[in-house]
């Protein structure tokens, strides 16, 4: 690009070009999140009501085959209960005692005859209800396993959910950087066709637009694997376009839903909790069924000879089984039966402290992300703003050089790419403490990356690694995914 052929313009008309490029970049950013705009009311199971969500709520849990299994445990446990209480099968003989092998004597000889018995085993009295109880608290164990996946199924489509509406707005926040970038671009060529500027501005701004190209097609890659996972999740086909109305800028700080991280609620709610407690009564269940081991079961019998012109005869027989070995059997078996008690009462102590800390945890996490969006709402994204703003007209009127306009202008997405991530975050929080999770959370950095120069090193907008959140998540410069936190320690 050459000045020869450019009539030279006044500084004055570029300064009058200048406030009005400044106003539309103010007009551009009006999409994002405001400071005074009022937040809507999140669920208490974060994000807030949404027909959309709730449908796809619904199908997940109608289509989840992690759901379907863990109902049909809990039918064949069901099963499991008149089988463990039932009688040991009846025994039912047939036999014939004959004199010498060269002709059948019955009927002639006292001794030949053909018999008929039956026994029965009748358990030590107690010892089928103790078997009935056991099998039942298995059924009971199974049934939390189907309230986990319930939990769990609807949190992991609001997890999905949120990460699409997350990669959205990320989308429209790229679509108003392009169009700062352009505006810049203009008022660098501008300053430029004056001859107040040089030549590498221009260059400079049209670099950062083809960037913005590269990181939009990351942006519909990461687009599509969120589409993929939310279809999996409610049974619809992989690639069947999900349409969204909410947006993750105008949910806001859910600072109303503080009072909902309760420790005790997660003690008395935990699917984990309360099937290692169904453990201990099953394990206490079993020592009382090996302390009834030294009783023996006891076999009752009758049988019919028949003997032909012979008087038939009859026979009755109780008998047990001797504890002979009861050191190596019964003493054994009540040992391993303790043990196991003691190991189950271990799990849930391990567990009350892991629920109790988890919950702990999300609650002092939910409360820093509340007063970090509270920061933006009431000061960061306007003074962002401002600067950004300022920066711009000061470079149109030679008084700071065009890399200040990059800082300002990355200062400026970054706060409100931060600022998403901060709501995104927190609403993950919530999810998690809705789904009494057992993960870790760790501490997002949500707290922005307004001083990050682009093109010079990683910022929320160019590829940085996701934060370290419960949920995950990625920057506008790559894809991440979304980790769910599971149920598991």
């Amino acid at each position: 690009m050459s000045t020869a052929c450019v009539k030279p313009r006044g500084i004055s008309s570029a300064a009058r070009r200048a406030v009005a490029v400044a106003f539309l970049l103010s007009t551009i950013l009006n999409g994002g999140t405001a400071a005074a705009a009022p937040s809507a009311s999140a669920s208490p199971r974060g994000l807030p009501a949404d027909a959309v969500l709730a449908r796809l709520i619904s199908e997940a849990l109608a289509a989840r085959p992690e759901l379907a299994k863990a109902e049909a445990v809990v039918r064949a446990e069901k099963e499991r209960i008149p089988q463990a209480a039932a009688l040991p099968d009846p025994m039912v003989q047939v036999g014939i005692q004959n004199d010498g092998f060269t002709s059948i004597e019955i009927g002639r000889m006292d001794t030949s005859f053909v018999s008929l018995m039956a026994s029965q085993t009748m358990p030590w009295p107690g010892r089928r209800g103790l078997r009935r109880d056991i099998a039942t608290l298995g059924s009971v164990e199974a049934t939390t396993q189907v309230e986990r996946a319930r939990i769990s199924t609807e949190a992991d489509v609001r997890r999905a959910y949120l990460d699409l509406l997350l990669v959205r707005d990320r989308v429209a926040l790229l679509d108003r950087l392009d169009a700062i970038w352009r505006q810049s671009s203009e008022v660098a060529r501008i300053v430029y066709e004056t001859g107040k500027g040089p030549q590498s501005d221009v260059l400079r701004a049209q670099l950062e637009l083809r960037r913005l190209g590269q990181r939009r097609i990351a942006l519909q890659g990461e687009e599509k694997a969120r589409l993929l996972t939310l279809n999996r999740l409610s049974g619809h086909p992989l690639d069947e376009p999900i349409e969204t109305t909410t947006h993750i800028r105008d949910l806001g700080a859910p600072s109303a839903q503080v009072g909902r991280f309760s420790a005790d609620r997660a003690l008395t709610e935990s699917p984990e909790l309360r099937a290692a407690r169904t453990e201990v009564a099953r394990a206490g269940k079993s020592v009382e069924l090996a302390q009834g081991g030294y009783y023996p079961d006891v076999t009752v019998g009758a049988g019919f000879m028949f003997r032909g012109q012979l008087p038939p005869m009859w026979l009755v027989t109780v008998g047990a089984p001797v504890p002979l070995w009861g050191g190596d059997k019964q003493d054994r078996a009540l040992n391993e039966g303790r043990a196991r008690e003691g190991a189950a009462r271990s799990d849930v102590t391990t567990l009350e402290q892991m629920v109790r800390l988890r919950s702990e945890e999300r609650r002092s996490v939910f409360s820093t992300l509340v007063r970090t969006i509270d920061g933006y709402d009431h000061g960061l994204l306007a003074e962002s703003e401002a600067t950004a703003t300022s920066t711009l007209n000061q470079y149109t009127v030679g008084k700071v050089p065009f890399a200040s306009v990059l800082e300002a202008n990355a200062g400026l997405i970054a706060d409100h790419e931060g600022y998403l991530e901060a709501v995104a975050a927190a609403h993950r929080i919530l999810i998690d403490e809705a789904e009494i999770s057992l993960g870790a959370t760790a501490m997002p950095n949500a707290a922005g990356g307004g001083s990050a120069m682009p093109g010079t090193g990683p910022s929320s907008m160019g590829g940085s690694a996701p934060p370290a959140s419960t949920g995950g998540g990625s920057s506008l410069g790559g894809s991440g995914s979304s980790g769910g936190s599971g149920a598991g320690m």
